[in-house]
């Protein structure tokens, strides 16, 4: 069952992907998104695996109306990974998303300080989760990911671009 599923959400992965943006194109005009780093005290980092798209990523999701992208991130945080704050997080930086629209923008966090009572159970929108060695990144780690890492933890420059 989980293969077919697989097979179907690939399938229509890049059709539901143009769905949703056109939606908050009309809606909204522009689309703010939040990501965050997060890091435990071994330095891994937390992602995600979610069920309507392929790959694993950085935990986050859209900024709602009224909601600052601080507020936004801390609520994506707890609803993806059961993750609160115990400190500051600290604004990576603000990228153009160009390849889901040119209206897209992301802002990154990066989290350090931080409660975790345990990993939160699958469910619709995370089938997976966990902190992972940045030497050990799971197969299917997106290229947007796995870039803001190395900006994070290399000190590699910054890319305008989420890509």
């Amino acid at each position: 069952m989980g293969d077919r599923l697989n097979r179907v959400r690939r399938k229509f992965e890049p059709l539901l992907r143009r769905i949703f943006h056109a939606y908050f194109l009309l809606v909204r005009g522009m689309t703010l998104g939040v990501r965050a780093v997060v890091l435990d005290a071994e330095n891994r980092v937390f992602l995600v695996r979610h069920s309507y798209i392929n790959g694993w990523y950085l935990p986050g999701g859209g900024v709602d109306l009224g909601e600052t992208m601080e507020q936004a991130m801390r609520r994506e945080l707890k609803e993806e990974g059961d993750i609160d704050l115990t400190g500051e997080p600290v604004l990576h930086g603000i990228f153009f998303n160009s390849h889901i629209s040119r209206r897209d923008h992301v802002a990154v966090y990066v989290v350090r300080h931080f409660r975790q009572d345990r990993l939160p159970e699958p469910n619709r929108e995370i089938v997976e989760c966990g902190f992972f060695a940045i030497s050990a990144l799971p197969e299917g780690t997106t290229l947007g990911t796995r870039q803001r890492l190395a900006e994070v933890l290399d000190g590699r420059p910054l890319i305008a671009t989420w890509r």
